[in-house]
């Protein structure tokens, strides 16, 4: 009863109404529907339903299932080259109802399953084609690899995954097998470099959670004798379950964030309400202290579990309220300030609607496999040489584009260079430090370059010439230490880097077509003065129709067209972007950031050490308002074109950025792209981006002196001076 139960509560959130249906996707070539829940989650069913504890019943991992079905790893291992006689006669006197069949020159490549479904497919095929007992003979003893279903076709879950998500699985795209290995892909596919465990059935799943759950009644009787009703058990067990997770310190953890919020929150309502005069008279502390409150929220965002795309849409929302009815307010936001909201949000959604478009047409070019053109062209085996070699292609790449594009693309070329998601942390990490170094040396690669190039602050050859230097030293310094983290694969195993496949005529079209889209957007802007975003758009336009015209007609090849592509977008990453430089843009327009700008000329004694410590801020602030306050406080009649003070700002405010995640539009761009977090950023990466930051500084400086003459004059005559010093007071002692 309990097992029909169950099976009746599955049929429910399998077999879904189509209002629930989220996403069409195909298995063993079989278009079938994935329901939301495991499309998200995995979540077969609500805590309450389960009778069992954790780890058992629908919580069993496959692992635990593999080992109670007693079938060692639940499949024979086949050669491509055995015959399907001895395949078929290897399954039906065995322990197996499957064969999993392996290359016969490579034993360790896996090529697919073939299990009674295959069989119904050579039957068939014998059926129609063998019109002789020898043809019919002969069809029995050809390659078993012909008549497999592929393993790229196979759909596969972690050992670690669970018995409630393998029902929803096997359910769902109506098989009975599924394969188990150590890592799948998100949508439940096998990675290249996937080990596989082992084979389960729908009969060892619904097995285990039996017998769990029949023992579990067993025990709760047994727990509870003087309950005779075993809903009453059951209740009464969750009773106490409840008792005892109060008491757990990740229960007391969350209990005290809801009250902390619920708290702030009130106050922060009330305070608003209550139109204090205090506020009015310290609102520049306040918006401070919800800037600050709010990067914390971000910077700990695992700790608190709020999403950062929340936290950033609720820091921008109260330090604009802030901003417009109590900074120099009479309550009410003014004209003067809804103008330069509207300033502010056109400036931000002019990069949101970049990053929109070269996002998609990214995400486009990776749906037609087109990235194959570059990741063929790399035969390095060594994730050593990768890192290296996509170190430098992306610093040379953000020469010529935006480091926000570049970004974008190196992280979804990663996605298919590097398999596992731990190295490709890494690695999107040194792409961010890569392409703001390289953003530098050009006038179009680095936003705050451009700005000075355009505000005639610098001149394209001098920066070319002057900053070139440094900034591949910060690269290269950098990356030096960096590489010290790649973990190379063990040398049994073979390298995980993917092996070269030929790319179909299509994707090579539309990837050269996605390239020319991206090169084109400066072009475009420079021809018709219209700002870049447009010219993404424009792109993104026209790789649209051009995707439409190939797949004309093929109704089967939705999945590449431009609209199921923007379904894929990380939504919750552009909206943490908006709410990040939104948040930036009232400190510029309250002008704090250039009161910033002026106690650090008041105070610091140097123009060299004032660009350092405005590098630095970078890492925390975004360096376009940052640069701008700058450009505000020094006359271009003092300090003229190509002057050492805008070159070192350039250099300083471009490559301080990677320092901290949050300090630059690829950083952030790469919190959306590979989920990296504060935290492990500044464990990992802080210190290396800092290494590079200060080298390029002292390239910078030393090339500068070199070139003007100033080594000589500046430090080697102070130098002297020190040495004789020192000799006449050593002589005067003795």
């Amino acid at each position: 009863l309990i097992v029909a139960g169950a099976i009746t509560v599955a049929d429910s959130f399998i077999v879904a109404p189509r209002s629930a249906i989220k996403t069409q996707t195909r298995f063993y070539n079989k278009p079938i529907v994935r329901h939301a829940s495991l499309a998200e989650n995995g979540e077969l069913f609500e805590e309450a339903c389960l009778l069992t504890p954790e780890g058992y019943g629908f919580s069993s991992s496959m692992d635990r299932v593999l080992r109670k079905a007693g079938r060692e790893n639940g499949f024979y291992r086949a050669s491509s080259a055995s015959s399907v006689l001895d395949v078929m006669e290897s399954i039906t006197s065995g322990p197996y109802d499957v064969a999993l069949v392996f290359d016969s020159d490579k034993p360790s490549l896996f090529l697919g399953i073939f299990t009674e479904y295959d069989y119904v497919k050579f039957s068939t095929a014998r059926a129609a084609e063998a019109k002789s007992e020898e043809a019919s003979a002969n069809f029995l003893l050809s390659p078993i690899s012909q008549f497999i279903t592929p393993a790229d076709e196979l759909v596969a879950l972690k050992d670690s995954d669970t018995a409630n998500k393998a029902i929803a699985a096997m359910s769902e795209s109506t098989i009975r097998h599924l394969i188990i290995a150590d890592k799948v892909t998100d949508v439940y596919r096998l990675c290249p470099d996937s080990n596989v465990l082992g084979v389960i059935n729908m009969q060892d799943v619904m097995s285990t959670v039996e017998k769990d759950e029949r023992l579990s009644l067993k025990t709760l009787a047994k727990k509870y004798p003087g309950l005779t009703n075993p809903i009453d058990q059951i209740r009464e067990e969750q009773r106490s379950t409840a008792n005892r997770m109060a008491s757990d310190p990740e229960t007391v953890k969350k209990d005290l964030i809801r009250t902390g919020t619920a708290i702030f929150s009130v106050l922060a309502v009330g305070a608003f309400f209550s139109g204090s005069e205090w506020l009015h008279a310290h609102a520049d502390i306040v918006m401070i202290i919800i800037f600050i409150l709010g990067y914390i929220g971000i910077i700990f965002e695992e700790i608190f579990e709020f999403n950062k795309g929340a936290v950033a849409l609720l820091m921008s929302t109260g330090m604009w309220v802030t901003y417009a009815d109590f900074f120099n307010s009479g309550g009410v936001a003014s004209e003067t300030v809804i103008s330069q909201l509207g300033e502010q949000l056109s400036e931000v959604s002019d990069i949101c609607f970049f990053l929109l478009a070269a996002s998609t047409i990214v995400e486009v070019v990776d749906a037609h496999q087109g990235f194959k053109v570059v990741t063929n062209q790399i035969k390095t085996t060594s994730k050593a040489g990768l890192f290296w070699t996509i170190g430098f292609l992306t610093f040379f790449l953000s020469a010529i584009l935006n480091n926000l594009t570049v970004t974008i693309v190196m992280c979804s070329l990663l996605k298919k260079l590097v398999p596992d998601e731990n190295d490709r942390r890494l690695f999107g990490a040194m792409v961010v430090v890569a392409a703001n170094a390289g953003g530098v040396w050009t006038p179009i690669g680095d936003v705050t370059t451009t700005m000075l190039w355009i505000n005639q602050q610098l001149s394209t050859v001098p920066t070319i010439t002057e900053l070139f230097v440094p900034s591949l030293v910060c690269l290269v310094a950098s990356l030096a230490f960096l590489v010290g983290k790649v973990e190379e694969d063990a040398p049994g195993e073979g390298s995980s880097l993917p092996e070269p496949t030929p790319l179909a005529t299509r994707g090579q079209v539309v990837f050269w077509a996605g390239i020319a889209a991206l090169l084109a957007v400066p072009i475009f802007s420079e021809l018709t003065g219209l700002p870049p975003y447009l010219a993404m758009l424009t792109g993104l336009g026209a790789l649209w129709t051009l995707t439409d015209i190939i797949h004309m007609g093929e109704e089967d090849e939705e999945g590449l067209r431009v609209p199921a592509a923007l379904s894929k977008l990380d939504t919750a990453g552009i909206l943490f972007f908006l709410g990040i430089l939104m948040s930036i843009g009232v400190l510029d327009k309250s002008g704090i950031l250039k009161d910033l700008a002026v106690f650090l000329d008041n105070t610091l004694p140097s123009q060299d050490i004032i660009a350092t410590v405005i590098g630095l801020a970078s890492a925390l602030i975004d360096n376009v308002p940052l640069v701008a306050a700058t450009m505000g406080m020094y006359d271009i009649a003092e300090f003229g074109t190509d002057d050492k003070l805008w070159q070192l700002i350039a250099l300083c405010a471009g490559t301080g950025g990677s320092i901290l995640v949050i300090g630059s539009a690829s950083g952030v761009a790469l919190m959306g792209l590979e989920k990296v977090d504060f935290i492990w950023y500044a464990k990992n990466v802080s210190v290396g981006a800092a290494v590079g930051y200060f080298a390029g500084i002292l390239t910078y400086l030393a090339q500068t002196s070199i070139l003007h003459g100033g080594l000589l004059q500046n430090v080697f005559p102070p130098a002297m001076a020190t040495v004789m010093d020192t000799v006449q007071h050593t002589a005067f002692s003795v």
